[in-house]
């Protein structure tokens, strides 16, 4: 059976802080240092918009996607550290052999745009403020362009991550998780549910109604742990294009009421754990009290990629493939 780990773990930061930790680190102490960035990324690519390495003479920190490319980016960003360039270079990369120029020397067929960003010593009181925004959330948004890392307050509508290519180019994004996944219900599930997705770079939040719960209160991977009667779920969980809400609680009328409670709500994601039985008798309760297929057609339930789970684990990662499937579906399949 699952259980709270007998050994301290805090909840995850986001995917960038060990870059930026790292950046940091090597400006005090005078060391030259490069910032290496996805700008954007179409199609199958090894690295997304915003993935980033920091690289040094001796160390590195993050990925630009892996592979051939990543490698020949780290030989570019140490000969440029040899050779102390302060040049700011940008690279489109085409992954594609029949490419007349600009080919990576990948053929999964997506295109990227590179950067490789000499961090300057005087831009490190920046880089500890963004090491700040990301430990503790904050609206903020960073820029990167010709004159400079500069952060200032994100307004609400600010795309998380934005490229202007040109000679007055910009790259924005917005620090902090992107996506955040509502876990109603605090038992075991939801607590190794907890642990696959503080991989997944998701900003957790675990609801329960009963206080005191062990699972729930001492669970080490969430952000936020409030109790809270489910009847008031409509009003605690946010909506948006990026919010992905599982719905696990103890038994079959609390997550009648919590899924009555979200049923209307916009989000990426609305999942429901349980049989095929359960969820039949769940579904026949709404429709008799008004709903229609339309407003249940968005549900999904049974959650999770059907792969015979049986432990709680196995159905975290069932659970846990899926959001990846669906947060991933507006991108070209395959891997270079």
């Amino acid at each position: 059976m699952s259980s709270v780990p007998p050994f301290p773990v805090s909840p995850s930061l986001p995917r960038d802080f060990p870059v930026w930790q790292h950046v940091a680190a090597a400006l005090r102490v005078a060391q030259p240092v490069l910032l290496l960035c996805v700008l954007s990324s179409h199609g199958s690519s090894p690295g997304r918009q915003g993935f980033k390495m920091s690289v040094t003479a001796e160390g590195m920190a993050g990925s630009i996607g892996g592979g051939i490319m990543e490698h020949k980016f780290v030989e570019l960003a140490r000969a440029r550290l040899r050779e102390g360039s302060q040049e700011v270079l940008i690279r489109p990369q085409i992954h594609r052999r029949e490419a007349p120029e600009d080919r990576s020397g990948m053929i999964c067929s997506g295109e990227q745009v590179l950067l490789l960003y000499p961090v300057a010593p005087a831009e490190l009181s920046t880089v500890e403020a963004i090491l700040c925004a990301l430990h503790e959330p904050q609206a903020r948004l960073l820029q990167i362009a010709p004159s400079g890392l500069r952060l200032q307050q994100a307004a609400p509508a600010t795309p998380f991550y934005s490229y202007q290519s040109g000679p007055a180019w910009q790259y924005q994004e917005r620090l902090g998780f992107r996506d955040h996944l509502t876990i109603i219900g605090g038992g075991h599930v939801a607590l190794a549910l907890s642990r696959v997705a503080a991989l997944l770079d998701f900003e957790i939040t675990v609801f329960d109604d009963r206080a005191g719960l062990n699972t729930h209160q001492h669970n080490p991977y969430a952000h936020h742990k409030p109790t809270v009667p489910y009847e008031t779920l409509a009003q605690e969980v946010p909506e948006g294009p990026h919010q992905y809400v599982v719905i696990m609680t103890f038994g079959f009328r609390s997550d009648e009421v919590a899924l009555r409670q979200l049923l209307q709500h916009r989000v990426a994601y609305l999942g429901l754990m349980g049989s095929a039985a359960k969820i039949k008798e769940l579904r026949n309760s709404l429709l008799t009290s008004g709903y229609s297929e339309a407003d249940l057609g968005h549900v999904r339930a049974p959650i999770g990629l059907p792969i015979h789970s049986r432990t709680p684990e196995e159905i975290a990662i069932s659970v846990a493939a899926e959001l990846i499937q669906v947060r991933n579906a507006p991108l070209a399949t395959g891997a270079a």
